[in-house]
């Protein structure tokens, strides 16, 4: 049972507090609601009978949020080449609520984003579990989202040039000059 105050965590919809607890009617059944505000100034409405069902949890502390962030620190994880089967892991994995799947979400959608780019169910997943990440990382962090977000760019953006551009170097020819067209003098005319 959470209390009035507390931060939840509502998997697909991110960290919030709990704004009051209210017994509500609905289609002629009464029944006790957390009533959360969550980012954004949504407020969302969760049988307290149920929250564990739907996946409530408490946020995480202080030492779990190095945690994740330790894993935006990571090279990316093995996703499926299949966008369809992908998107659907992924979905898998944000729907868990846990925020070390979600954290693992974002880097390695992040990864294939400055890579090739995403499709827009892609991008669109990639925006939500990155602010799913960042409501709890928020809380957690007693930050502000602007500073949540820029950490988390700033993890991604390293990890990224580390494990990345190692891998680019090691393909680039010895000699990449012999790939350039030669200046051939003979072919310059000048005009006179």
């Amino acid at each position: 049972m959470y209390s009035v105050g507390d931060k939840v965590v509502y998997p697909l919809h991110g960290a919030g507090v709990i704004d009051s607890i209210e017994e509500k009617e609905i289609l002629g059944e009464k029944q006790s609601y957390y009533i959360l505000k969550m980012p954004g100034e949504v407020k969302v409405m969760v049988p307290t009978s149920t929250a564990e069902q739907h996946g409530i949890r408490n946020i995480i502390d202080k030492e779990e949020a190095e945690k994740v962030f330790s894993v935006l620190e990571q090279d990316e994880t093995q996703m499926e080449k299949n966008w369809n089967k992908r998107y659907r892991d992924n979905m898998d994995k944000m729907k868990s609520g846990d925020i070390y799947e979600i954290a693992d979400v974002v880097r390695n959608l992040s990864f294939k984003q400055k890579e090739k780019g995403l499709s827009t169910g892609e991008k669109k997943m990639l925006h939500n579990a990155k602010q799913i990440l960042v409501s709890e990382l928020v809380l957690a962090e007693h930050a502000s989202q602007n500073e949540v977000e820029e950490l988390v760019d700033n993890k991604i953006n390293t990890s990224f040039a580390m494990f990345k551009t190692e891998t680019e170097i090691d393909v680039i020819p010895e000699n990449i000059v012999n790939k350039f067209i030669p200046f051939n003098d003979e072919d310059s005319t000048t005009q006179d």
